[in-house]
Order: C-alpha cells, then sequence, then structure tokens
C-alpha cells in the first residue's frame, strides 16, 4: 500500500547542528520553523507548543539532550549521565502529562549507563532511533486500527494526532490515513479542539497537504454528527495510558467517548507503546496539567471575555477504560480494554 503518498509533512528535523522545529503556533497561516541549539530553547519550545503531540514531545526532548551533551565535559557515559541531570530536568518539567517525554529522557539516560568515551555518539544514535522507530511503529499502527473500520466508514478525530504530532504518518491518524489507502475509510470530520483549535490550525490542513478531504465542525456539534449516522469510528490519540486501559488525551476527548457510546459509534485510540505507563493504576492518579487561562479568555492576542471573568483550562482529560472499544499499539490491539487485558497485553514488556 502507497502509504508515502498520505505522509508529507514533518514537524521535527535534525540537522546534526541544531533542532528545527516546524511551529505549531502559527499554522496553517504561516509555515514558519523555530531553531533551537541548546537544551534551554527546546524545553521552552516543548512548554510554549512550538511542538506538542506525545511523540514529538519525545523526540525533540531525546534531540535537546544531544543538544545539551555538547556543552558538558565527561570522560565516559555515567560521568555524561550525572552532568546532564539538570538538562534532563528541564526538559521532564516542560510538559508534565505526555508519559513519551519522560519516557525518551529515560531511555536517553539508560544508555550512558554503560557508554566509554564514545557516549556523545551512542546518545545522538539513540535519539535517532527513537526517531526512526517512532515512523515504523505508527505506519504499523495505521494497518492494524485500519484493520478494525469496515470499508465506507466515516470517522471524528480529535485534536491532532498526524505528522506534526510524531515523527510521521502519525496515531491515530495514521490510522485514518491507511483507512484512507485501503478504501476503508470515505469520510472524514476533525473537530476545531479549543482553546488552541489544533484540529481546526493543524488537522485539517495537515490532511489538505496529503489530498485527504476532511470536513472541520465545532467541538459542539460533535453528538449531533454522531446522531446522523455518518460516523462509525471515533479515532484518537493519547498522552497516557494507564495499566487499567483509562485514557488522558485532550480536554474534550472523555466527552466524545460518552456521546460516542450513547449513539453506538466505536473509539478507537491509538498511541505508540512508550504512551502505556503501566506503573501508574488508574487514570485518577494522572496529572492533568493546567494552563495558563489566558488561553481561554482571548484568541490570537486579542481579548474576547470581559474583564474580570476568571477561567478553568484543563488541558487532558481523562476517558475509563469502560468507554473504549480498542487500544491500538505497535505491539498489537486490545479490545474491550481493562486491567486484566492490559496485563496480558503487556506481560513482560518494560512499561
Amino acid at each position: 500500500m502507497d502509504y508515502e503518498r498520505y505522509d508529507r509533512v514533518r514537524a521535527v528535523t535534525w540537522n546534526d547542528e541544531a533542532l528545527d522545529l516546524l511551529d505549531q503556533r502559527v499554522l496553517p497561516m504561516q509555515q514558519a520553523r523555530v531553531i533551537c541549539h541548546d537544551v534551554g530553547r527546546v524545553a521552552q519550545a516543548i512548554f510554549d507548543l512550538v511542538v506538542r503531540g506525545a511523540p514529538a514531545i519525545g523526540i525533540a526532548a531525546a534531540w535537546g539532550l544531544v543538544l545539551a551533551s555538547r556543552q558538558i565535559q565527561a570522560k565516559n557515559g555515567p560521568e555524561a549521565r550525572v552532568a546532564l541531570a539538570d538538562a534532563t530536568n528541564t526538559l521532564n518539567a516542560a510538559r508534565p502529562t505526555a508519559v513519551n517525554l519522560a519516557w525518551a529522557l529515560r531511555r536517553m539516560n539508560a544508555v550512558l549507563a554503560n557508554a566509554g568515551d564514545d557516549w556523545r555518539v551512542m546518545l545522538a544514535n539513540e535519539a535517532a532511533a527513537i526517531e526512526q522507530e517512532d515512523l515504523a511503529a505508527n505506519r504499523h499502527m495505521g494497518r492494524l486500527g485500519a484493520a478494525l473500520i469496515e470499508p465506507g466508514s466515516g470517522v471524528l478525530t480529535h485534536c491532532n494526532t498526524g505528522s506534526l504530532a510524531t515523527s510521521g504518518f502519525g496515531t491515530a491518524l495514521g490510522v485514518i490515513r491507511a483507512g484512507v489507502a485501503e478504501g476503508r475509510v470515505a469520510r472524514v470530520f476533525a473537530g476545531e479542539t479549543r482553546p488552541w483549535l489544533q484540529g481546526a490550525r493543524l488537522t485539517v490542513w495537515e490532511l489538505l497537504q496529503d489530498g485527504i478531504p476532511a470536513t472541520l465542525i465545532a467541538d459542539a456539534a460533535a453528538a449531533h454528527l454522531m446522531s446522523t449516522g455518518q460516523v462509525q469510528w471515533v479515532i484518537v490519540g493519547a498522552d497516557r495510558i494507564t495499566a487499567n486501559g483509562d485514557v488522558a488525551n485532550k480536554i474534550g476527548t472523555y466527552a466524545l467517548a460518552i456521546a460516542a457510546r450513547y449513539h453506538g459509534v466505536k473509539f478507537m485510540v491509538v498511541a505508540p507503546s512508550s504512551t502505556v505507563d503501566m506503573h501508574t493504576a488508574t487514570g485518577a492518579e494522572i496529572e492533568i496539567e493546567q494552563r495558563n487561562e489566558a488561553e481561554l479568555l482571548g484568541y490570537g492576542g486579542q481579548r474576547t471575555v470581559a474583564e474580570g471573568v476568571r477561567a478553568w483550562n484543563p488541558v487532558f482529560d481523562v476517558t475509563p477504560a469502560a468507554l473504549i472499544d480498542a487500544i491500538v499499539t505497535e505491539r498489537g490491539v486490545v479490545l474491550q480494554p481493562n486491567a486484566q487485558r492490559m496485563a496480558d497485553a503487556w506481560s513482560g514488556a518494560d512499561a
């Protein structure tokens, strides 16, 4: 299957000297790049949403540690690991909910444990491996998820889970891409995703680049859309999946799952296995990131709400496993996830 035809966007690029990021804050009207020459700039770019999406954040953090390695002196990997502790902590603190960030940093530091004087080379090779493995995993997940979809189906997605959020192809959007390529997905709808409008600004733009027709809807129109019978699957990504199958994802995902269950629409979560956190028992234990209320009180630098009004701005919510029909990772598919099925799927894995 010619998946390359539907995968033309790249958000994170390493050029051997710096980390080159497509600035997702100004898409689609501008295609600007942010060039990061040091770890502090990478951490700030992650926090500011220049780069976003759990896999892309992890990849950016890995390259950030490579940049940090050029600013220290160490004879071997163990020495470097100690010297890079501050850089690791700075990156780790940039976005606390997305588990891929901490996972990538743990993996990078693990390489240093037994490295000799070639530790810088090993660190760079590990960052490259994280990026390359993500792309391969995404394409595999695309095939696995698409196989669950009946030909001619309509799908609804939320936020952005495509090439902009990963090394390429995407997670939930990768399933949609594969479904389009295989003739299984006939209609694609995307919610706008307030308050940052990732669906409106990013997802429909990304699909447009790949020649995939998509229809934008207001977030509040999702339940009505489901009631019309035009959608058979809701397909979303994840920032963290817990041991019982609960899923933390962009705010609004939980509401979509409730509406989908009521209307008999299937609900699929697609994420790399690095997003699965078997050390966190349930979604109730996940730290939900709270962002600045200004994100809700205006847009594009223009205040749209009366002075004196306050806002509550959680950026994620948790969808209970009971509302999820399938979790798709590169390791396979878990249907009707619960604690036992998750344990069976991850038995023996280094989760």
